[in-house]
């Protein structure tokens, strides 16, 4: 018999030198003496064929070391670091600040003799030219008085004005675009064929601000003209010196109508379509067109009777009266009235 001398396990199988328990070597037992009446049994004989019986190892359980009564000594301390110290910051220069501020200097006076400049050499296009021409959405022409500034930019004159056109103040001649003349103390008009005319008043003096523009316009002969004619107010050039205005144009056929156009920096644009109204008188019957302005409102009137009302949206405000008429029918005006 087997005895594990750490745990006393006992084991019968003389084959094992090992406790299966916590792996001691075994110790075997000495016989306390022959029993002299046990049967004595022979092993079996080994066979060699088979390998022997696995021994299963498990060392001992490793005995922990008592700790010293002493503690250990610590690791010393890591060396302390602080960053070196560095330099202050250099003052910066002044020199920086000079070197803008005569960028800038120069800058501002570059950009005012452009402007000047500018405003020189449209003097100079005022005072020199005679027509203005321009192309509009129904490919038209267009000629007009040249002496017009900004239609922003005029002085409203104080009183009412009357031109009955017994006087020779309006543009006259001929060019490309039609013929202006004078003739029986009426201001004749007559374009060519498949365009149109626009004659701008000579002076400030027939600023339309807040003012009621009248004027008397009539077919003098030929057909009706095919893009009207009529009375227009705050005419003024854009600064691209092009058209700026509103115009009340009027077809005196069997069925009259009229309609409301704007030029915008040259460009025309119909702001009411034609529209039939039995306040205008057909033929050659002359017809008293009038605009009616109270700041940025409008209202257009035939003969005394009202047509319709627009909001100036392009905020003209200011500018001239002026007149209009297309292809090549004679049309005259008379009797301008601009009451403020």
């Amino acid at each position: 018999m087997k005895r594990c001398p750490t745990c006393n396990r006992t084991y019968t199988d003389l084959s094992l030198n090992f406790c299966l328990e916590d792996g001691t070597p075994l110790t075997t037992d000495a016989p306390s003496g022959p029993d002299p009446n046990a049967t004595l049994r022979y092993p079996s004989p080994r066979d060699t064929a088979e390998p022997p019986p696995t021994e299963i190892y498990r060392p001992a359980p490793s005995t922990p070391t008592p700790r010293s009564a002493t503690a250990p000594t610590p690791p010393p301390p890591p060396p302390q670091w602080s960053p070196t110290p560095t330099q202050p910051p250099r003052k910066k220069s002044n020199a920086i600040w000079w070197i803008l501020g005569g960028f800038a200097a120069l800058l501002v006076i570059g950009v005012g003799l452009v402007v000047m400049l500018i405003a020189l050499a449209s003097l100079g296009s005022n005072s020199n030219s005679n027509n203005l021409n321009a192309n509009t959405n129904r490919n038209a022409n267009v000629t007009v008085n040249a002496n017009i500034p900004n239609s922003n930019a005029s002085v409203t004159p104080a009183g009412p004005l009357t031109d009955d056109f017994s006087e020779k103040k309006w543009n006259v001649g001929v060019s490309q675009f039609g013929r202006m003349w004078y003739e029986n103390d009426e201001y004749h008009m007559s374009s060519k064929e498949q365009t149109f005319i626009v004659i701008y008043a000579p002076s400030d003096d027939y600023s339309t601000e807040n003012a009621t523009v009248k004027v008397t316009a009539r077919i003098v002969d030929g057909a009706v003209p095919s893009n009207g004619f009529g009375l227009m107010v705050h005419c003024g050039w854009s600064r691209a010196k092009r058209l700026d205005d509103y115009a009340l144009l009027i077809y005196p056929s069997a069925e009259p109508e009229y309609e409301i156009v704007m030029h915008k920096d040259g460009t025309q644009s119909s702001l009411v379509s034609r529209t039939k109204s039995d306040a205008i008188l057909s033929g050659t019957s002359p017809n008293q067109l009038e605009i009616r302005i109270r700041g940025s409102e409008l209202s257009f009137y035939a003969n005394g009777k009202f047509l319709t009302r627009i909001t100036d949206s392009e905020n003209y405000r200011r500018g001239r009266a002026g007149f209009y008429t297309s292809d090549v029918t004679n049309v005259a005006f008379d009797n301008l009235e601009i009451d403020r």
